[in-house]
């Protein structure tokens, strides 16, 4: 299956995933300048009323970008959308989606068929965060165009899947957009991620570590000086597993070694000031592949290591 037109122009493989507090305007314009689709999620916009406000600033200033730069065009940009039962701001938040005729949008924590239907009637296409063979059926069969495949090692919450298992298995029945998540803050992973036969590469916590991103300076140097050792993988925070920075951990007063499990049941992802905020503030959400990242950098700058990265990787395999 083709990639529906708006994937088509992306011009390099990579889309930034919707970093929860950190991405904003900023981030993903910059993101999108540089050729990759830049994202975030709708409830960073708080309150509600700004996200009208943010999504106004991005396709006006993507748009003058295009008209300045003809022949160096912005990639598209991307909303997340929270579709779980907490979220109480869904309703508004796709509204304001509909209004600026978002061209991508990335739902999370469940499948929804009137969602889908939603962003299909004003052209969008849906891409879903899926952690398993099982979930990537769901949210095909109610109507999602494409599939993120979060695999072990991602930053937030991730999947425990080996992302060579996970591609495998879902590319024996899925030719659609499939987009891979997971340890990727390279330009080899990225190639990595096409030679198992993903179309893109979703990288989220190399992004936390530029000049745009909204995290404290002390998040960005913490990504600068960890690696795979640093990260823990626990469901205390949420109620749902994912990856995070053990010295954020200790520095809440917790042992990052003996952390006890959590209720799933209890989880919440609302609008509102929940715990899941509080944890994402304070205890840092971040993948294993940070080893690769060195420094703090603009987003350009990145971007364009990514690039020149892939590129040595593709010349050193002669593909």
């Amino acid at each position: 299956m083709p990639l529906p037109a708006v994937l088509k122009s992306v011009p390099l493989p990579i889309i930034g995933s919707p970093l929860f507090i950190i991405s904003n305007p900023k981030l993903v314009i910059e993101q999108c300048k540089a050729g990759v689709v830049g994202s975030m999620p709708s409830l960073n916009a708080r309150p509600a009323s700004q996200l009208d406000e943010w999504l106004a600033e991005i396709t006006e200033t993507l748009a003058a970008w295009d008209r300045d730069h003809p022949d160096q065009k912005a990639a598209p940009f991307a909303i997340n959308q929270i579709v779980h039962k907490s979220n109480d701001r869904l309703d508004h938040d796709m509204q304001m989606c509909a209004k600026y005729k978002v061209p991508i949008v990335i739902t999370s924590l469940g499948a929804r068929t009137d969602v889908n239907d939603a962003v299909h009637s004003w052209g969008g296409i849906v891409m879903h965060d899926i952690i398993n063979n099982a979930y990537a059926h769901k949210a095909i069969e109610k109507g999602a165009d494409g599939l993120v495949a979060v695999a072990a090692g991602a930053g937030g919450h991730a999947g425990v899947k080996s992302p060579f298992a996970l591609v495998q298995e879902i590319r024996e029945w899925f030719d659609g957009p499939l987009a891979l998540s997971g340890a990727i803050a390279s330009g080899d992973a990225v190639l990595a991620c096409l030679a198992m036969g993903a179309d893109f590469a979703y990288i989220g916590s190399a992004f936390i570590a530029t000049n745009e991103a909204r995290a404290s300076d002390g998040y960005k140097q913490c990504i600068v000086d960890s690696n795979s050792d640093d990260i823990v993988y626990s469901n205390l925070f949420t109620g749902v597993h994912g990856n995070y920075l053990k010295p954020s951990i200790r520095n809440a007063g917790m042992d990052p070694d003996k952390l006890p499990e959590s209720d799933p049941t209890k989880m919440n992802f609302g609008g509102g000031e929940n715990a899941a905020k509080k944890a994402w503030k304070d205890i840092w959400g971040c993948g294993q592949g940070i080893g690769a990242v060195k420094a703090v950098v603009p987003t350009a700058e990145l971007v364009a290591r990514l690039k020149r990265e892939m590129m040595a990787a593709r010349s050193r395999l002669a593909l």
